[in-house]
């Protein structure tokens, strides 16, 4: 099983210097993956933590990927609906090819009413919005040519296509991860919760004739206790799932510092 662990791109923490910091702690800890989250447009009253801060997930990887050299790069996760398709697939495969082809390209359909609203989409063609771009997204990277709009046009830079983990609930969810993604990505499951959702995904992607993707979980470990950690991982791999994302909470990065290096320890 692989690890990853997220970095605030949102509020304070998210000061260049200390996510940089971060994310080359991660990676000289030996974790395999970083991960940020999406926010575009935080309303005043909802702004708790953040102060509405939140960089940008695609231009944050790209200078963090600058800064570091094996750890990959995930969003946990991009909103598909908040962006045009072409212009995300675009920018998805410079920051794939500009960072050595370390991306993980977590994606999301939103869920935050007020930020449906200021970007003026419906929020209840999100789920349609988002089988469209990961339509788009494939077909992309599928050829040097593409088309849109009855319009074909050249996409490059192409290169290898990063691994699509659809985040969110079962049953949706599971049924995009199946039909057009690479992987699963749900949030804060137990572990019997995790198992029974992998029978369901892979009766899905056996239902549509592709391959079985990945699982990673993302969620949060008691990093005060190491044998609670250990037990809870183990746990997590036994029921088979492909990389575990730990949620880390901090302020500072002395905070960040001890906190990694506790679930470093656990999972030697």
């Amino acid at each position: 099983m692989k690890y990853g662990v997220t970095i605030r791109n949102m509020g304070p923490e998210s000061m260049p210097d200390v996510m940089l910091e971060c994310a080359r702690a991660a990676e000289n800890a030996g974790i395999d993956s970083i991960w940020i989250t999406d926010h575009l447009a935080i309303p005043p009253d909802d702004s708790e933590g953040s102060g509405g801060r939140y960089v940008d997930p695609l231009i944050t990887l790209a200078w963090l990927a600058n800064g570091t050299s094996r750890i990959q790069l995930g969003t946990g996760v991009l909103i598909l609906p908040y962006r045009d398709a072409l212009v995300t697939a675009k920018q998805v495969a410079s920051l794939q090819e500009l960072s050595g082809e370390r991306l993980l390209l977590g994606v999301g359909i939103g869920w935050m009413d007020a930020e449906f609203r200021a970007v003026g989409v419906d929020r209840h063609r999100r789920g349609r919005i988002s089988d469209d771009a990961l339509k788009l997204l494939n077909q992309c990277f599928g050829s040097d040519v593409s088309e849109r709009y009855g319009q074909k046009f050249i996409f490059r830079p192409r290169p290898k296509k990063p691994p699509v983990y659809v985040g969110g609930s079962a049953p949706h969810a599971l049924r995009r991860a199946a039909q057009y993604g690479d992987g699963w990505l749900p949030m804060g499951l137990k572990v019997e919760e995790v198992e029974h959702s992998i029978q369901s995904y892979e009766q899905l992607t056996a239902r549509f004739g592709r391959a079985r993707g990945s699982i990673n979980v993302m969620g949060g470990l008691p990093l005060n206790n190491r044998s609670q950690v250990r037990e809870q991982i183990e746990a997590y791999d036994g029921a088979g799932i492909d990389s575990y994302i730990c949620n880390i909470r901090y302020k500072t990065i002395d905070d960040y510092h001890r906190q990694l290096d506790s679930l470093a320890s656990a999972i030697k």
